[in-house]
């Protein structure tokens, strides 16, 4: 079943199924789930703007033709407040550099009340993103990728392409 196909059969799961794996086959991973624990504690969606039609429909659109757009993240009830957000925008970054894109950029909601898809503006802001186009409900804003990664990670990578390391299994799992 298509997502179009889906969303008009009333199924949003499926048409989410459906994006993902056009996605996956299209562009390469799109989202990470973190766990706890074996738990699945968290997850983020992200996309360059091509595959996420519906941004248009923001006042502040469009996404920056060099960014990927964070479109939804969450941390599930009992694991707030402990970080994974800021983890699981680190863990984007660090895989969209390794992709050579230059930044990220989401719609935050700056009168967010509860759980949604539009990620709080505040949270954004305080994990680095800078607003690029105000809004009084729904700003865009950007995370330059080239500041988010340290000089040690730079060092690390390099070390690691030279003596060809094996990467460690990844806390985070690709979608």
């Amino acid at each position: 079943m298509s997502g179009e196909a889906a969303a008009q059969a009333g199924r949003p799961e499926l048409e989410k199924e459906a994006w993902i794996s056009a996605v996956l086959l299209e562009w390469g991973s799109c989202g990470r789930v973190v766990y706890v624990d074996e738990v699945p504690a968290g997850f983020v969606l992200y996309a360059p703007a091509a595959y996420v039609p519906r941004s248009l429909a923001f006042p502040t659109s469009p996404v920056s033709s060099d960014a990927v757009q964070l479109m939804t993240a969450r941390v599930l009830p009992g694991y707030q407040g402990q970080g994974i957000g800021r983890v699981l925008v680190q863990t984007v970054a660090k895989d969209l550099v390794r992709r050579n894109v230059k930044a990220i950029e989401a719609f935050g909601d700056a009168k967010w009340e509860a759980p949604s898809c539009v990620l709080p503006a505040d949270h954004l802001l305080a994990v680095g993103f800078k607003t690029v186009r105000p809004h009084p409900r729904f700003p865009r804003l950007r995370l330059e990728l080239r500041s988010t990664i340290s000089w040690k990670e730079d060092v690390e990578m390099a070390i690691d392409r030279l003596l060809g390391a094996v990467q460690k299994e990844p806390v985070l799992r690709p979608l």
